[in-house]
């Protein structure tokens, strides 16, 4: 009897361990199965087969060897870029601020503008990369805004002259074009497709050349930041990979070795990385880049609308069940909204079947589409959902910009543009009006010194009414150095007079 019991004992301790061996060993091949079903699913982008996405991570040196392969296949593509910006220094004595005593004896003009000066050479650096074969490189606006001279280096030490194709500021995006053999273009992927969380990996040139095709690591933070203040249109990708300045205008890499971003800028207190910085996404500026090269400028559409984000207290207001979309306030006069019956107090809650969250991803939307497609809005009106077809126009404000403009700009002291609906609400001046805005004033200038800052409105040059930013260039494009430009200038709702000379 004991014998019995201590045999059937035996047998199921036995069958407790072949079982627990028997699914031990399932759950081990499972998963291994899974894993391996994990990495091999995914979209395989021949283009950038190199970077090893699709390696299997088993040992450490695998995870190693993975951001290794993946640095190799994109560090190449990278240039560091060297900007040259000549300047005058100036130098005023007193007596050219209060005027010699002696100046009235002698019938001297006081002229409180002159004074010795020299040229000085500033120069600058910054990143970029190659995303063609034929030459053409992505960088930031501001890495090259208003450089005289712009020149690259490659990651094989060639040192070769670069020109400006074409830039655009409002998403802080410029094209660069060099002749040259033997480059190597990275990928460029999907960035719609980035998810929080994915690993990502940066290179540029921080702090100097010393330090070119420098590789940091880290993931991404968030996706379609906006609101920062860095650029008029922002649908930036947030990381803690390292960036420093100098590595504006360099790669954003996912671990296929796509680009699939622009890194531009950092939030700091202190001026150096703090574990937050942003890039351009790669579609925006994938964007931007063929719309420079086919076309020589960014076309955007139009909707003709003002509007706003919808809070709580407005979705009462108007029978909504949550806070959602984007409210319409003014509705442009023969805009193409208005033409497709769009009206004040409409909620724009779907544009051709996806979900509009704010007014931000509003107008990066409308923005990226190209003027004259049609596109579905779902709006809510007086408590009905109601479906409407809007043929785009493109946004006002748009000319091409002469060749000679950043010259003119040095020359005036202050750049201008077009009154358009963007600038109108920035600078809050009346968008239906007509006129040159300021966007900017160099602080060393005589138009600065003389009272002009940014935002004011240019209604009349030379006793001549502004009717359009073609007729402005071609006032202020006939003058020489020394000449007298006497401006009426809107600002504040009052019309102020400035007069200096060039």
């Amino acid at each position: 009897m004991k014998m019995n019991r201590l045999s059937s004992l035996l047998l199921i301790l036995a069958g407790v361990a072949i079982g627990g061996l028997v699914f031990a060993n399932i759950e081990f091949t499972v998963s291994d199965r899974e894993h391996e079903a994990a990495v091999s699913n995914r979209v395989n982008h021949a283009t950038a087969a190199n970077a090893g996405q699709d390696m299997p991570i088993r040992t450490l040196k695998d995870f190693n060897e993975a951001f290794v392969r993946i640095a190799e296949s994109a560090t190449p593509s990278v240039v560091t870029i060297f900007t040259e910006k000549t300047v005058n220094r100036r130098f005023i004595s007193p007596f050219d601020l209060f005027g010699s005593p002696f100046d009235e004896f002698f019938s001297i003009p006081r002229d409180r503008n002159r004074g010795n000066g020299r040229k000085e050479v500033l120069r600058g650096l910054g990143s970029g990369v190659i995303v063609r074969r034929d030459g053409y490189i992505l960088t930031n606006n501001h890495v090259i805004d208003k450089a005289d001279a712009i020149y690259i280096r490659t990651s094989d030490n060639r040192k070769i002259d670069a020109e400006v194709v074409g830039t655009d500021p409002k998403t802080d995006i410029a094209v660069l074009k060099v002749e040259a053999k033997n480059l190597k273009p990275i990928a460029i992927g999907n960035s719609d497709d980035l998810r929080v969380g994915e690993w990502v990996i940066a290179i540029g040139s921080p702090l100097g050349e010393n330090l070119a095709r420098t590789v940091t690591r880290g993931i991404v933070s968030a996706v379609g930041r906006s609101n920062v203040g860095l650029a008029d249109y922002e649908d930036f990708i947030q990381t803690d990979a390292a960036i420093n300045p100098g590595n504006s205008g360099g790669p954003l890499v996912n671990i296929s070795g796509e680009l699939v971003g622009i890194n531009t800028a950092i939030a700091s207190r202190t001026g150096g990385f703090e574990g937050i910085g942003f890039a351009v996404p790669s579609n925006m500026a994938r964007q931007i880049m063929e719309s420079l090269i086919s076309r020589g400028k960014v076309t955007r559409g139009w909707l003709g609308v003002t509007i706003q984000d919808v809070d709580e207290n407005i979705a009462e207001g108007l029978q909504l069940k949550k806070a959602e979309g984007v409210l319409v306030g003014t509705v442009v006069e023969k805009g193409p909204a208005r033409a497709a019956g769009v009206k004040t107090g409409d909620v724009i809650l779907e544009i051709d079947g996806r979900k509009v969250l704010n007014t931000v991803e509003l107008r990066n939307q409308i923005a990226a589409t190209a003027p004259g497609k049609k596109v579905m809005l779902t709006l809510w009106r007086d408590g009905v959902l109601k479906k409407v077809g809007v043929k785009l126009g493109e946004l006002p404000g748009q000319e091409d910009a002469p060749v000679g403009e950043p010259e003119m700009d040095k020359q005036l002291g202050f750049s201008a543009a077009p009154l358009s609906p963007d600038l109108a609400a920035r600078y809050r001046l009346e968008s239906g009006g007509k006129g040159v805005v300021i966007t900017g004033v160099d602080p060393s200038s005589n138009a600065y010194r003389a009272g002009l800052r940014e935002g004011d409105l240019i209604r009349a040059a030379n006793r001549r009414e502004i009717t359009s930013y073609k007729q402005f260039l071609g006032i202020v494009g006939k003058m020489k150095k020394g000449d007298l430009l006497f401006l009426l200038v809107e600002r504040g709702g009052g019309k102020v007079y400035f007069a200096f000379n060039l």
